[in-house]
């Protein structure tokens, strides 16, 4: 275990890819040697100890740079129960130290050209491009104000490079009329309902396209996973486009996971010209919990809010990652996945702050079966001002038997099933699971729909598509 990090390195520190001169060969050994035992430092040649508390987040198992993912609890990392969420550490010791800010800043992917290779010569060089004599001067003034730009002036060109330049400010949307359905209804006021429809296991579309009929006339929306849980099944975007030819309004889910930067904006531009506008930007369930044989879980090639904010300067300032600009920018309406219990509500509060910061313009959450706990997680994004920033879609899923409903409680993270909705199960035969499944996801859904800040329900069937009418009749939403 690291001095500074509380948990051991996740992997061994990266090598450069190419051949370096002695000088930054030495240097890179000298600080490997230094923040290895110090931070548990992997090299990843984009250090961003200032911002994360003085912990390193390459220690997260995800990789990831931006904050926590839905799992993240106090307790212990979801992909690996041996070690704590890093994430989780980062923001209880940013917190206590008056450092949570900080953390807004939208903190770019790694450069893999530079990715085992030294930080400390890109800091020496951008002091002699402020003026060595000045910046050492600063360091003695006692005035905080000019010494912060100062200190500023230097490190946020060696965090920052030109083709990210990420902030911690808001970004509103550069467009004026909504670019979909789902975007329309929601800012007309409507209480709007989404509703996720299963992806086939195979390459028959003869259910998928049952399903959404059923549907699309109930639903502003329609979403379609991405290969949840980390198991492959038909691709979001190949249902996003046969709902699309249906006349339903896709959202498609695009999952870190399986994505690198580079397919992210092909895919995008390509979604755009099958008439796709909404997307939901998640990180992804690890391949930790798929099926074996496991895949890559070293590090995500960008995390979700990484995604946001590529998609967001595509869409408002018509330019790819690398610069080059556009002439027919992609039409988005940008979402992101909440999880309102993962960890303590005020932690929540600002990873989705940051979020909304990025690009996100509708938030759906995961499952909610705690209609009061849900309460104190909307104060805090009240007390952020970011709840008239942002749609937010309540998830609720009706739970179909005893052992689905342990099934979320223990082993889903940031989902809390209550021991009153544990019980009611246990006292019910088999034969009326189903029913009492139903019962609990209207009771839920009406505590929910008369919350401010609420802007509408996401339900997710988990297969069971066909009870999604009956719902929505029932809680007197059609």
């Amino acid at each position: 275990m690291a001095l500074f990090t509380p948990g051991r390195r996740w992997q061994p520190p990266f090598l450069p890819f190419k051949k370096e001169a002695f000088g930054k060969r030495l240097l890179r050994k000298v600080e490997r040697w230094t923040k290895g035992p110090m931070f548990g430092c992997r090299m990843c040649g984009n250090c961003l100890l200032q911002e994360t508390a003085f912990i390193c987040p390459m220690e997260c198992p995800k990789g990831m740079r931006n904050g926590p993912c839905g799992g993240s609890t106090r307790e212990k990392c979801y992909v690996d129960e041996t070690r704590p969420c890093i994430w989780y550490k980062i923001y209880e010791r940013a917190f206590s130290m008056g450092r949570e800010e900080k953390l807004l800043e939208v903190l770019p992917p790694l450069d893999w050209d530079k990715v085992g290779t030294e930080t400390w010569g890109d800091v020496i060089r951008s002091i002699r491009k402020f003026g060595t004599g000045a910046f050492l001067k600063s360091r003695f003034s006692k005035d905080r104000v000019a010494k912060h730009h100062t200190w500023e002036a230097v490190f946020e060109p060696v965090r920052q490079p030109k083709w990210w330049q990420g902030d911690a400010l808001y970004h509103p949307p550069g467009y004026q009329e909504p670019v979909s359905q789902l975007e329309s209804g929601l800012r007309s006021g409507d209480f709007v309902i989404t509703a996720e429809v299963s992806p086939p296991l195979s390459t028959a579309t003869g259910k998928l396209k049952r399903d959404i009929e059923m549907v699309k006339e109930l639903v502003a929306a329609i979403n379609f996973t991405d290969s949840a849980s980390a198991s492959p099944r038909m691709s979001s975007m190949a249902c996003s486009k046969v709902a699309a030819e249906l006349g339903a309004d896709p959202v498609l889910q695009i999952a870190a996971r399986d994505k690198t930067r580079s397919g992210l904006q092909s895919d995008i531009v390509g979604a755009n010209v099958m008439g796709v506008h909404n997307v939901l930007c998640i990180s992804g369930d690890n391949a930790r919990i798929g099926p074996s044989p496991t895949s890559n879980t070293n590090i995500l090639d960008m995390d979700a809010i990484q995604m946001l904010w590529i998609l967001r300067r595509m869409r408002d300032e018509g330019i790819y990652l690398d610069g080059r600009k556009m002439k027919s920018p992609p039409k988005l309406f940008l979402g992101a996945a909440a999880s309102p219990f993962a960890s303590e509500p005020r932690f929540q509060a600002l990873r989705e702050q940051k979020k909304v910061n990025a690009g996100a313009q509708f938030f759906q959450t995961n499952l909610i079966y705690d209609p009061e706990g849900l309460d104190r997680w909307l104060e805090e994004l009240y007390k952020r001002d970011i709840l008239d920033k942002v749609y937010i879609l309540a998830g609720v899923t009706p739970i179909r038997s005893k052992r689905m409903a342990l099934y979320l409680h223990h082993n889903i993270p940031g989902v809390t099933v209550p021991q009153q909705f544990l019980d009611r199960f246990e006292d019910a035969s088999e034969d009326d699971y189903e029913e009492v499944g139903v019962e609990i996801a209207l009771e839920v859904i009406d505590q929910i729909k008369g919350k401010q800040g609420i802007s509408g329900l996401h339900l997710m069937s988990v297969g069971w598509e066909a009870i999604v009418p009956r719902i929505i009749q029932d809680a007197g939403l059609g």
